[in-house]
């Protein structure tokens, strides 16, 4: 009994030891399996994060709202704690997951006086595409790793993706407001897996904006502010052609640079986006129609051609009539 009572204690230290070990294994290699299957799945870079409280964020998000910079997106104002705590999307939730998917697409519409459209919605809805390559991610995950609770987001629920982004070390948060990585510019779609399960945590990148001021200097409606980092949604051109359902303000008359659905310009001339490269998903090509219709054919769009040029497209968040509009103000800068 003396001798058990001598060893016993020796032994469950030992087994402790193991257990640790085995559980830092077990992170690790979790950890490798994620950022490994979503780069196979299309992902360009994939970091993690602690989940917990965004409180820094928080005040942050809570002042822009305050000051209105949201505009007629009443549904910012929705559901605040589930945007800074995502504890409260996934209870138990231990890491946020946060991807970023290439769009970028040089190509241009054959006409140079054509309406311009964002890059980001030359192809099939982003929203669809993305979501179900986290799906099959997180289906993986469960398959090797047992039951493990976790949900999909792509940019249609509360989630601060940016701000995961930058936690997650893939980036960070150029003075136009947008995520910027350094090897590969800022044209990506955010998606972020939330889940209960521990894993390796990665180090938040130093902001490298400098003193440039190029996309402050280039915003034709002076949507971000002359220090940078934040964006007036109320002036902001895709805000305008996108989420604004009211009449365009006549204040932007000759401000549109001929964009009528969203706008690029604040990308294309951020310096770091020299490193931009082709995206290769074939859901994000544009139809030949898109590209090669003329102004006036934009003028005279049906909704016939409008549902078939664009069908299965982000473009439909606006509709045909939201869009109509947009062509229409455009025509009354002239």
């Amino acid at each position: 009994m003396l001798w058990r009572s001598i060893m016993l204690p020796s032994a469950r230290s030992v087994y402790f030891r193991r257990q640790n070990r085995s559980s830092l294994t077990d992170t690790s290699k979790h950890t490798k399996l994620i950022k490994e299957a979503a780069k196979e799945l299309g992902f360009s870079h994939v970091g993690i994060a602690k989940a917990q409280r965004l409180d820094a964020e928080a005040r942050r998000l809570e002042q822009w709202l305050v000051q209105k910079f949201h505009g007629k997106m009443k549904y910012m104002d929705n559901h605040f704690d589930k945007r800074v705590d995502p504890t409260q999307l996934v209870p138990g939730a231990k890491s946020v997951v946060s991807l970023m998917y290439n769009y970028h697409n040089p190509v241009k519409q054959t006409d140079p006086e054509a309406p311009k459209i964002s890059q980001y919605a030359y192809g099939k809805d982003y929203h669809k595409v993305i979501k179900d390559k986290l799906r099959s991610l997180l289906d993986l995950l469960t398959q090797e790793v047992g039951e493990v609770s976790g949900r999909c987001f792509v940019d249609s629920a509360p989630v601060l993706e940016r701000d995961w982004a930058v936690k997650s070390g893939i980036g960070w948060t150029g003075k136009n407001t947008l995520l910027i990585n350094p090897k590969s510019g800022s044209y990506f779609f955010l998606a972020e897996l939330i889940l209960d399960l521990a894993l390796e945590y990665d180090q938040q990148m130093s902001d490298y904006c400098g003193t440039c001021t190029r996309c402050i200097d280039a915003c034709p409606t002076g949507a971000i502010a002359a220090s940078g980092y934040v964006l007036d949604s109320r002036k902001c051109i895709s805000y305008l052609t996108i989420e604004l359902r009211d009449e365009i303000p006549t204040a932007y008359n000759d401000k549109m640079d001929n964009w009528m659905f969203g706008c690029d310009i604040c990308q294309e001339v951020c310096p770091w986006n020299r490193f931009s490269t082709r995206h290769d998903e074939t859901a994000f090509e544009p139809p030949e129609e898109l590209l090669e219709m003329k102004a006036r054919d934009w003028q005279e769009l049906t909704e016939e051609v409008f549902l078939r040029v664009f069908n299965g497209s982000a473009v439909k968040r606006t509709k045909f009539k939201g869009l109509k509009r947009n062509i229409a103000f455009l025509n009354s800068d002239e």
